[in-house]
């Protein structure tokens, strides 16, 4: 009961002091003067909200490609190849049953099989990047078309044939076996032409999980990364001047040393 006295005496003394504020305020005259403010201020308002209309979007007429004459005759010779050359392929042959092209080959126009025959430039890597035919090495991540003569897949153009120039591991056929020419030396000390030949070839990844050769380990730099490793980079120079035949023989001869203990003489 006492709290609830004390509430109704605090409500009428505010009461009794909003009654004479308001009195004041009038005995003033400020209701009067906020009622003029307000007429005066709100044409303003109206008239600045109607000064500025909405903007009309401004339409833009399209005008012809201005292009020099000698570009006009090349565009028109390319359009009537391509046309010609649609319309060859659209028009039924009975001897096409007959046809030598591989099944599932890539027709390709000349230039880019001109294109294609460059990649034989630089056999290591290949020089040519193509993100559909090219399949990307474990090591150097390059996407290009190999630089072996005989691949169809990136000679021919033929998504469906194994590329000749990267290897493929014969137990775990993943990413981690797909090595280039280049990578497969430099890296490795191996030759393209002896992993063609051994059917049961192994990437580094699986000769480690197997225990076949101790020491032997991945040298990519994803794979150093895992085993809390520097990469190496470009380390065939130091490799050969210390007489190893790749980096993974220089790496396996540090591991080595590392895992030993010295025999100290008495």
């Amino acid at each position: 009961m006492g709290r609830f006295r004390e509430k109704c005496d605090y409500e009428s003394v505010r009461n009794a002091r909003i009654s004479e504020n308001k009195a004041r305020m009038e005995s003033l005259g400020l209701n009067r003067k906020s009622q003029e403010l307000n007429q005066i201020i709100s044409p303003k308002s109206t008239k600045t909200n109607n000064s500025n209309p909405k903007r009309t979007p401004r339409k833009i007429e399209s005008t012809p490609i201005r292009r020099s004459s000698r570009l006009k005759s090349i565009y028109s010779s390319e359009n009537k190849s391509n046309s010609s050359s649609t319309r060859r392929s659209l028009t039924f042959d009975s001897n096409d049953d007959d046809d030598s092209s591989p099944k599932g080959s890539v027709d390709m126009d000349p230039d880019k099989r001109a294109r294609l025959s460059r990649r034989c430039d630089s056999k290591g890597r290949g020089s040519i990047y193509d993100p559909i035919l090219g399949i990307c090495c474990h090591f150097c991540r390059q996407k290009k078309l190999c630089g072996e003569e005989d691949c169809m897949r990136c000679g021919d153009g033929d998504p469906d044939k194994p590329c000749t120039g990267k290897t493929e591991c014969s137990v775990c056929h993943s990413s981690n076996g797909v090595l280039c020419r280049a990578c497969l030396k430099v890296r490795y000390g191996e030759e393209m032409e002896e992993v063609r030949r051994n059917n049961e070839w192994m990437c580094p990844h699986c000769i480690e999980e197997k225990g076949i050769k101790p020491f032997w380990i991945c040298n990519s730099s994803f794979c150093l990364k895992k085993r809390k490793i520097t990469p190496t980079g470009i380390a065939i120079y130091q490799a050969r001047q210390q007489g190893f035949k790749s980096v993974a023989h220089l790496i396996m001869d540090q591991l080595k040393n590392q895992t030993t203990p010295k025999i100290e003489d008495d």
